[in-house]
């Protein structure tokens, strides 16, 4: 196939490919998706080679946010019947952040609901990271606090944060539809502020929230253009309770094309496959793993997620190894523009950056994984369904998949990692 052809030489170039070749990606038959997968792969591996990146999620605030994104099960007016406490405290977090790395977690995603920090809660953060990097030598950590003012991504750099992550989540043209509380340039400008002091930027979107195949290059180009070091992609998970719990839109097929196209557009970027991997991949992750590099452990946010264990198996079933802290996830060329700007991931043996969806999530951000993010429990799998019923079912939406998380920080549960 033409097209693949051509974008596996752009990848291996780290050339942009144009608009028509992104769309045509999109467009794609079920007939060329193993094609798509294969081609993606090439990318993947020239610059990844199989190795997948663990990333953990801590919540450290949830709920009770001001701000009114749509996908989003901590936003204001949000009915959904999530876990809701202030702040941890930085040995709480920091035992959170302990079951994650004790799983094979390179990174922990820090992230708290809000519209952004207050000063003191840059501070309070920043005691957090000490706490966590104290106990785990050679963990990266990424911040996901909102949005930020000036100054306040230097003291998290100073701090020990090695990322901040800030999900764009959709094109600027849809923006408005899903957030009116603050504006996609308000998304922008923190990414950027976070690039400038240094800080590996974490930046990805939200796939299923009606957007066209248009919205979605937009945003992937967005990314690409703001230079993002990682790019989760989250798959919406529709919760009941938020503006979005009718929004089912999505099949595995139709993720597989989405991350392909991610990968084409940042052939050499970390591609998190962040919340809703397990509601709509499904029995298809494994191919996943094919496109994208990395892929948070356990839980999410405000959703549980497939059980830890469960996803080292898939790994090591797909053929693939899970990255060690001793390995710099980014490309060479990549660490070293990162070392150059003054630090964060890559820019050390144990480098790289990430994010989550519930991780506001693969995403991270003010929510960009809170809702946007979130997975089903791992330790309750529905009953098979007759054999004569399964076809008809597998075209239609698997909201049984669904599980609000009830167990890790800020309960006392163990976590799933």
């Amino acid at each position: 196939m033409d097209l693949l052809n051509t974008l596996v030489e752009k990848g291996l170039r780290r050339e942009l490919p144009t608009r028509e070749e992104a769309l045509a990606v999109l467009a794609t038959s079920d007939d060329e998706l193993l094609d798509v997968v294969a081609a993606a792969g090439k990318v993947r591996r020239q610059w990844f080679g199989r190795r997948v990146k663990l990333n953990y999620l801590v919540n450290l605030k949830s709920g009770l946010c001001p701000e009114d994104c749509s996908y989003c099960s901590q936003r204001l007016g949000s009915k959904a019947e999530i876990l809701k406490y202030t702040w941890l405290k930085p040995d709480e977090a920091s035992q959170a952040a302990a079951a994650g790395v004790a799983g094979g977690a390179k990174r922990v995603c820090l992230v708290a609901s809000g519209r952004g920090p207050t000063d003191r809660d840059v501070e309070r953060v920043g005691r957090t990271i000490e706490a966590i990097k104290e106990q785990n030598e050679g963990i990266e950590v990424c911040a996901c606090l909102g949005l930020l003012s000036d100054g306040q991504a230097e003291r998290l750099r100073d701090a020990g944060a090695d990322a901040y992550n800030h999900n764009l989540n959709t094109s600027e043209a849809t923006y408005e539809g899903i957030t009116k509380t603050h504006t996609y340039a308000d998304r922008v400008d923190t990414v950027q502020k976070a690039h400038a002091a240094g800080l590996s930027a974490c930046s990805g979107l939200i796939a299923g929230m009606g957007e066209t195949d248009e919205d979605l290059v937009d945003v992937v180009y967005a990314l690409r253009e703001l230079d993002s070091d990682s790019v989760p992609v989250n798959f919406l998970i529709p919760f009941e309770g938020t503006p979005l719990a009718k929004e089912w839109n999505l099949t595995p097929q139709r993720c597989l094309r989405i991350l392909a196209m991610v990968r084409f557009v940042c052939p050499d970027v970390e591609v998190r496959i962040a919340g809703g991997r397990e509601v709509h991949l499904r029995s298809m992750q494994p191919l996943a793993l094919n496109i994208a590099n990395s892929i948070f452990l356990g839980d999410y946010l405000t959703s549980e997620g497939q059980a830890g264990q469960a996803d080292l198996d898939m790994i090591a079933d797909a053929g693939f190894e899970v990255e060690g802290a001793g390995t710099t996830t980014l490309p060479k060329h990549r660490a070293d523009a990162l070392a150059a700007a003054g630090g964060g991931c890559g820019s050390q043996a144990s480098a790289g950056c990430g994010t989550d969806a519930s991780a506001e999530g693969a995403g991270c951000g003010s929510h960009a994984e809170a809702g946007g993010g979130c997975g089903p429990c791992g330790g309750h799998a529905p009953a098979p369904e007759p054999a004569e019923t399964a076809g008809a079912a597998a075209n239609q939406a698997r909201t049984d998949l669904v599980a609000v998380r009830r167990r890790g920080a800020g309960t006392d549960l163990a976590p799933n990692a």
